[in-house]
């Protein structure tokens, strides 16, 4: 039997190349596929059985019709740069900024092992998908001996919330004995490292185009990696076909770091082991001067936009409108949990907003260009653009329908204003590759009250580990 849900009366915002918007819009899913979208009722065929031509559909068709009368119907959002495993540590180091904050929360981080990771993603997860989330890039760099199989863990969570995922398996070689940030103990050898990785993506990487988990390699940063193993992760990822991620430019403190380590700036020292490029993505990218931004345009390197975590570790905000007209791909990101305890992706969208307003001028971040970065900005981040990030035929069925007729919405003239711009409205329903994943704002894949207990007990688990 096709699974056929249609959803009529929405304002559709398709985020297509030419920004095409329906006041009164419907799309109709079959399956895990997207079959029509448009303006005003849907096609009969899509109410009678029939085939999107027209023609008798060779099989049953089972029709689920959603009201979409006073709601906003967007792609799912995409996040590109999280850390799952901080979902139990929030709330340390509330005043301090980047360096001093890792500092604190690495002893704490250097404990964590495969079964904590897992009911961290699982709360991570859930909330994010609350906020209308449906692909989420983990970034997990610490891998304590003997801690198990934390990228299946991170899955695993995927799996029972029923989002996709991007879980990079990240590592660190340099100690602090080496001149590195992180203390000896939570640091790999740079062969275990490679390894570790090589298997990671053997045991968890899909590459097809509906695939719901894929792995890429993700060294953690300038001040935690060797030069040897960025560039061997850089070779390994390539010649596996995997993606590259990394932390990048994201503070003052990195930037004097990489200059005085070795006379270059952050991105001229990764360009130099081979970390520029269109399978490339680095998280935050706030201190890029004029030629670094060069760069990334000229290279196709992508980057993750992280408004709310750089406000809370007063890092900055990062150029993002000069990025976006160079021509760089740039998504939205939630960051790790322990610089951005909220954890909500819908938040960022109006945080880029805000953020980027501040630093370039009113007329320089619209809410539909920060739409678009949270959707089509974060597909192409990930290379995922040519299946996910907007409402079109043929594409994926990953969909989120906002409630924006309630008080705090009610007579708001833009209707996409209420997520760009007002308090993030509930959700009605979320879709991911077709399948209900929230709906009336409430988790359906979990026991939202079960994975709280747990998500409590594990960061009390964690923090007596110390």
């Amino acid at each position: 039997m096709i699974a056929r849900t249609v959803i009529a009366g929405a304002h559709l915002v398709t985020v297509d190349a030419a920004g095409t918007e329906y006041p009164d819009g419907h799309l109709v899913i079959d399956g895990a596929e997207i079959v029509a979208v448009g303006g005003g009722a849907p096609p009969a065929w899509a109410l009678d059985g029939r085939a999107p031509d027209g023609s008798p559909s060779g099989e049953p068709v089972g029709l689920t019709r959603v009201d979409g009368r006073g709601r906003l119907l967007t792609p799912g959002l995409i996040n590109t740069h999280h850390h799952l495993y901080q979902w139990l540590t929030r709330g340390y180091a509330q005043d301090s900024v980047l360096f001093d904050w890792l500092t604190r929360l690495y002893p704490i981080w250097a404990r964590i092992d495969a079964d904590l990771t897992h009911v961290a993603a699982l709360g991570a997860m859930g909330v994010l998908a609350r906020s209308g989330c449906t692909l989420v890039a983990d970034h997990h760099y610490v891998f304590p001996q003997g801690s198990g199989d934390i990228v299946g863990g991170i899955v695993a969570a995927a799996t029972e919330i029923g989002v996709r995922v991007h879980a990079t398996r990240g590592s660190m070689d340099l100690g602090a004995s080496d001149g590195g940030l992180p203390p000896d103990f939570a640091v790999e050898t740079t062969a275990a490292a490679l390894r570790a990785s090589a298997e990671a993506v053997a045991a968890h990487h899909d590459p097809s185009r509906e695939a719901m988990a894929q792995v890429a390699l993700a060294p953690c940063s300038p001040f935690s990696v060797t030069a040897d193993l960025l560039r061997e992760a850089a070779a390994l990822a390539r010649d596996l076909g995997v993606r590259l991620h990394t932390h990048g430019s994201e503070t003052l403190d990195e930037d004097a770091y990489t200059r005085e380590r070795f006379g270059m700036t952050p991105t001229e020292y990764l360009e130099s082991v081979g970390w520029l490029g269109p399978d490339v993505w680095m998280a935050h990218c706030v201190h890029l001067d004029d030629a670094a931004i060069a760069r990334f345009a000229a290279t196709g390197t992508g980057m993750a936009h992280c408004p709310t975590s750089n406000a809370r570790l007063g890092s900055g905000v990062a150029p993002v409108p000069q990025l976006l007209d160079a021509g760089v791909a740039v998504g939205l990101g939630v960051d790790g949990a322990a610089s951005n305890e909220s954890g909500k992706l819908g938040e960022e969208v109006r945080a880029a907003v805000m953020m980027n307003r501040l630093r370039a001028g009113a007329d320089r971040m619209s809410g539909r260009k920060a739409l678009w970065m949270a959707t089509m900005g974060g597909a192409k981040v990930l290379g995922r653009d040519r299946e996910l990030g907007s409402l079109e035929v043929g594409k994926l069925a990953d969909v989120a329908l906002w409630q924006v007729d309630t008080v705090d919405h009610a007579g708001l003239v833009d209707p996409v204003a209420a997520l760009t711009l007002a308090a993030q409205p509930p959700l009605a329903l979320l879709l991911v590759h077709g399948r209900p994943v929230v709906a009336d704002d409430t988790l359906l894949t979990v026991d939202e009250p079960d994975v709280a207990q747990r998500v409590a007990a594990a960061s009390r688990d964690l923090a007596k580990r110390v």
